[in-house]
């Protein structure tokens, strides 16, 4: 999975300094694409580090993400650039799909189940596990063909699509509520970070067309086995310089101001002097630091109406092990999605000590998207919610002590894929040819995602140096994706 090669003229932007704002994914794709087709780069973030929203802290000795963040298979421009940046052997997987999705019954128990794919075709690759899903009834599990028949009928990319309620329309393709909540929801609220009752269907098509009925293995979920500081934002730095790329932390752009065919990047040390800009930052910030003349200021503040929806993630470390699983959902509860980042975090390692008897602990993540409720509660109360859910749960964490816990909130992880909200994104290329504006929040067709990001960074790279970005569209890519060598037990 190299970058693909460029057909015609390799390198047109040869002898054009090129300023990239913002060193999240989307900023750094955009970097190290410009520098491939030639251009001087130089990369600037305010923060000390790269990575935009997926870094890392210490705590208490441990190294934790501020939230975690998967792939699917079909995501194969980030898993490029994972090969670009010399990640792509600290991932896990993707594996084949098998995810136990735990649920609480009246009586007070839990129901449990696999949400897993076999290796028969599309559609009936998720045949089996959808009609023996015993969160909702066998005729609810029946008429899910219903639906799914429908999104694959469905044109990506189709600006209508972008006027529809995405829960309106599985009503009319015969979805109940509880339906909705337990299988639409499941896949909606992590990947576009809102319900269904608030996603646009033109969203909502994407993420189900291609990661559930493209391809068979299109499914298959991956994440970091390592912190995403490191998997991102130091492996990032590494290979921006072994570009060429300058790169420069802890600066702030205040301002651009354009001479001509030429830029003025005023930070609030100095002014950087360039050729072309690339504007990878969040579309608040966007919709200032952009100028007028490149954009209208109508447009600039729709920018702004994209609005944001925060991830809440729960820390959570145990004096022994609670559960076998590395990955697992519930629902109908606090809880969204656990994570065992054990190992990742350095737990594992710490924690070898020679002492008989001592049981070894474990470190959970709690990812809770759509979590803007959460915003003002306070930590303690979101902890003792979280747990008393996970002892519920898993009956293993019954007798199991919290030994500590933290939470950390991205209040403005993603933009609201609201219906109406792809009209609000912006193209990567502007009315000034030596400005581009990338981002995860611009028009990839994809929801925030890293996948989306990364598409956004090689879209305005390839925007400045006036290649057609046609073959980064949601509707015309096709990952030819490996088949797994092995099924998950």
């Amino acid at each position: 999975m190299s970058p693909r090669p460029l057909q015609e003229n390799p390198r047109p932007l040869q002898g054009s300094t090129v300023t990239v704002i913002g060193g999240g994914l989307a900023g750094i794709s955009a970097a190290l694409e410009a520098a491939q087709l030639g251009g001087s780069v130089t990369l600037v973030e305010r923060k000390a580090h790269l990575g935009g929203l997926t870094w890392s802290f210490e705590h208490n000795g441990l190294d934790m993400d501020n939230g975690q963040h998967v792939f699917l298979a079909c995501c194969g421009e980030y898993r490029r650039f994972l090969e670009r940046i010399g990640s792509e052997r600290d991932v896990v997987g993707p594996l084949p799909l098998d995810v136990p999705v735990l649920a609480e019954t009246a009586r007070g128990g839990v129901r449990a189940t696999r949400l897993r794919r076999s290796n028969l075709p599309v559609p009936f690759h998720l045949a089996a596990s959808l009609l023996s899903y015993p969160h909702i009834s066998a005729a609810e599990r029946l008429g899910l063909g219903r639906a799914l028949a429908g999104l694959a009928r469905l044109r990506v990319g189709d600006p209508r699509l972008d006027e529809v309620n995405f829960s309106d329309w599985l009503r009319r393709h015969g979805q109940s509520p509880r339906a909705i909540a337990a299988v639409w929801d499941l896949i909606t609220v992590p990947t576009v970070n809102l319900p269904a009752s608030q996603t646009s269907l033109a969203v909502a098509a994407q993420v189900f067309k291609t990661g559930l009925l493209s391809d068979r293995s299109a499914c298959d979920i991956g994440w970091s086995a390592i912190p995403l500081g490191r998997l991102h934002g130091q492996r990032a730095a590494a290979a921006l310089r072994r570009q060429g790329v300058a790169v420069l932390t802890s600066k702030r752009v205040r301002s651009l101001v354009g001479h001509g065919p030429r830029w003025d990047v005023l930070t609030d040390s100095d002014t950087l002097q360039s050729d072309a800009v690339i504007v990878a930052v969040p579309h608040d910030e966007a919709s200032t630091l952009v100028p007028s003349e490149t954009t209208a200021d109508r447009e600039r503040e729709r920018w702004r109406d994209l609005g944001s929806s925060a991830v809440v993630d729960v820390h959570l470390v145990f004096d022994r092990i609670v559960t076998a699983w590395p990955v697992m959902a519930a629902l109908n509860s606090p809880v969204q999605w656990v994570f065992d980042r054990s190992d990742a975090s350095g737990l594992s390692e710490a924690d070898r000590r020679p002492q008989q008897g001592r049981r070894k602990p474990q470190y959970l993540a709690v990812s809770i998207s759509a979590a803007d409720e959460l915003l003002g509660r306070k930590p303690a109360a979101i902890v003792q919610d979280v747990t008393s859910a996970l002892r519920r749960l898993l009956p293993a964490s019954a007798d199991a002590v919290l030994v500590d816990s933290l939470v950390t909130k991205e209040r403005r992880a993603t933009f609201k894929a609201l219906p109406g909200s792809s009209a609000l994104r912006a193209r990567p290329a502007t009315a000034q040819r030596h400005l581009a504006i990338a981002g995860a929040w611009t028009d990839t067709g994809w929801p925030a995602t890293m996948e989306g990001a990364v598409r956004s960074g090689l879209a305005a790279a390839r925007a400045l140096a006036g290649l057609p970005s046609s073959q980064l569209t949601a509707s015309s890519l096709t990952v030819q994706l490996p088949e797994p060598t092995w099924e998950v037990a």
